[in-house]
């Protein structure tokens, strides 16, 4: 195995690193308090390139592998939540299943609009009935004649407010449960589609959740992404495509608190001593930087086996449970160490806590990762 990276990703990296410093950290307030994401920020990020990472080179993207990927996503991590999210959202698996299972004219006719941030990804798979049970949808697509119809209803739907392409997970034949559903690319404009109710959150300030509504919405056959009944297939792959990035992001965040933390630690005394000094406080320290490590060699070796193709749900699995739960532990006691500080909105440290919190939830929680995990286990078991 060999995480190295190569020298244009380092040095995108560390352009990265400045740009979080100096272009988006000074933002993070105004995120927070406006709830949106200003434009210009929006049109900073385009002129970087974050819109492109997932897409390659001869559509108009950067064509980063999954190592290299984690890299800069490790980097967006330590800011705003909220920004990094309309980030991850569409060049994981917003955009992912074009990437990887869509036809040429499909790449073609989409990916050098998402490669620009021209147009932004969404991903549409869960409903109200339907969430860690993705099996039971029911949001249905019918054909007629050279169309599709959609009708039904997702929601907690990321991006949607702001995306324009949107990959939808539908019943195309009802009889045949997991295998009769198909996905199909959506774009907003199509007759019948619309954007419901968006939700209040508890964070992520800056980045929109919403329902979509198909109400006979009519997609072109030629919008079939992968083959007719392989859409619950083509989620599962979406989504553990993801979740190494997903983990990366926790990564970076968690890494933030913990800088955040070792600064506080050596300023701030009490009893005559900064509180470093305190085994209390060293213990709690020691505990982070240990799960930080942790979870960044795993977040690594996932990534590498994605760059080599091999089989990684029960490894994505794991790495997507054990990354949000290393990010909330991590923001805990961040908290606690800054006592009443870390409480307090006028600081970032509250917030990154109240942020971290859905990371054990969204695209899969974390009952359902451990599902996933011992469903593999007695597959392997079993031979």
């Amino acid at each position: 195995m060999d995480f190295q990276l190569d020298e244009d990703i380092k040095v995108l990296k560390n352009n990265i690193k400045e740009f979080v410093k100096n272009e988006v950290e000074p933002y993070a307030r105004q995120i927070e308090e406006e709830n949106d994401i200003p434009i210009e920020l929006i049109e900073k990020t385009r002129e970087m390139g974050l819109f492109s990472l997932s897409i390659p080179e001869e559509y108009g993207g950067l064509g980063i592998g999954m190592v290299g990927k984690c890299a800069l996503y490790e980097e967006i991590g330590k800011t705003h939540n909220g920004y990094t999210t309309l980030i991850g959202a569409h060049t994981g698996i917003g955009s992912v299943g074009i990437v990887e299972m869509g036809t040429e004219a499909q790449k073609r006719k989409y990916l050098p609009d998402m490669a620009s941030g021209k147009r932004l990804g969404a991903f549409a798979l869960t409903e109200p009935q339907a969430g860690s049970h993705a099996t039971n949808l029911k949001t249905t697509a019918v054909k007629k004649g050279n169309k599709y119809i959609l009708n039904g209803t997702k929601h907690y739907i990321t991006n949607a407010t702001v995306a324009d392409i949107f990959t939808v997970m539908a019943v195309t034949d009802p009889q045949k449960g997991a295998k009769g559903i198909t996905s199909f690319i959506v774009e907003k404009g199509f007759p019948g589609f619309k954007v419901g109710k968006e939700e209040r959150k508890m964070g992520l300030r800056g980045s929109h959740s919403a329902e979509c509504i198909f109400t006979n919405c009519e997609v072109p056959e030629e919008n079939i992404l992968g083959e007719v009944g392989q859409g619950y297939v083509n989620a599962l792959k979406i989504l553990a495509n993801g979740r190494a990035g997903l983990a990366a992001r926790n990564l970076g965040s968690s890494q933030k608190l913990l800088d955040m933390c070792m600064d506080y630690v050596q300023e701030r005394e009490q009893f005559h001593v900064p509180i470093i000094e305190h085994q209390a406080i060293a213990h709690m320290l020691a505990e982070m930087a240990l799960d930080i490590e942790a979870l960044r060699s795993f977040t690594y070796r996932v990534a590498w086996m994605v760059d080599k193709r091999e089989n990684v749900v029960k490894e994505a699995a794991m790495l997507k449970l054990f990354g949000s739960e290393v990010y909330n532990r991590v923001a805990d006691k961040a908290v606690q160490i800054h006592g009443g500080l870390g409480y307090i909105m006028d600081y970032p440290i509250e917030r990154f806590y109240r942020d971290a919190r859905i990371t054990r939830i969204y695209e899969g929680t974390s009952e359902i990762q451990k599902n996933i995990i011992a469903a593999q286990l007695k597959k392997e078991y079993s031979k």
